[in-house]
Parts: structure tokens; sequence; C-alpha cells
């Protein structure tokens, strides 16, 4: 049973490289709905079935973004086969990832919480 100790670790290299070779892959792609992207994240399941791709925008709209990158997931699927050296290659999911976009909305209302109390001392 010694390979089931490698897994954990395993399942993350392969993250990771999904996580760069996509960010690649997505550059190549000519469609005027899918903005400046980051890939923030990649879960992928433990059978390598699937992967959860989380990204964020800079400049787009995330809903016709997300489902640009969802129609070019085969192909992006396709240059992964090609640079991955894995047996099964997942299929890809993306997903708006709001959690910068959340962080954005604290830190500007811890800003201005801050600046109240300033103004009432």
């Amino acid at each position: 049973m010694r390979h089931k100790r490698s897994t954990p670790n395993r399942s993350l290299r392969v993250s990771d490289q999904i996580q760069r070779d996509v960010a690649e892959l997505i550059r190549e792609l000519k469609n005027p709905r899918i903005g400046m992207v980051t890939i923030n994240s990649v879960e992928v399941t433990p059978d390598y079935a699937h992967a959860k791709v989380f990204f964020s925008l800079l400049i787009g709209k995330p809903d016709e973004c997300e489902e640009a990158l969802n129609e070019a997931a085969g192909f992006l699927r396709n240059g992964l086969f090609k640079r991955l050296q894995i047996h099964t290659v997942p299929t890809l999911h993306f997903h708006f990832d709001r959690t910068t976009e959340r962080a954005a909305e604290m830190s500007a209302l811890i800003n201005k919480a801050v600046a109240d109390k300033a103004k009432d001392d």
C-alpha cells in the first residue's frame, strides 16, 4: 500500500500543473467574452475525472466569461492532453470565484468604518 501515501501530493501536483497550463491555454482563446482571467485554484476529483477550475476576472462579465470558458472546456482539455503526462485528463468545469470580489468589498467596508470612527473621535 505504498502508493497511497504519495496520492495526495500527486493530486496537488496535478492540480498545480492544470492551473498553470489552463492559464496559458486560455490566453490562446480568441473569444471576446473571455476577459482578463486569473486561475485561482483547481480542485481535482480523486479519480481525476473532473476538475473544478476557479477563476477571477480583472476585466469582463463573470457570467459571460464562465459560460464561454465552459464552452471552450473541450478545447482546453485537448490542450492539456498534449501537455500533461497523466493517464486521465479531467473534464474541466469553470466557476467564477467571488473570493477576491468579497475581499475588496470587506476592505472597503473596513476603511469606511475606520474613517467614520475617526470622524466621530
